[in-house]
């Protein structure tokens, strides 16, 4: 469930840029996944990329790929948002 919370944080940043950058739609969202330690339990990247998706269900973001890429951190960072304009 940790993970949850954290798609929902890069989701909403996802969401605003895409706004702010005047996108119909996000089709590729690409993260960096360190080691990311929420509630106890490290951040599963399958688990990321399944709890993004159904949050992004009925959002411009529905039918985006997720891509999560690990990285040498204890942070997660966006690396690249695609969309239509």
């Amino acid at each position: 469930m940790h993970d949850l919370h954290e798609a929902d944080r890069i989701l909403k940043l996802v969401l605003d840029h895409a706004e702010r950058h005047k996108l119909k739609s996000v089709t590729k969202v690409v993260i960096g996944l360190g080691s990311v330690i929420e509630h106890g339990s490290e951040i599963n990247p399958e688990n990321l990329k399944f709890n993004i998706g159904v949050l992004a269900r009925q959002t411009m973001a529905e039918n985006a790929e997720v891509v999560v890429k690990k990285i040498k951190a204890d942070t997660w960072e966006l690396e690249e948002i695609e969309g239509d304009k």
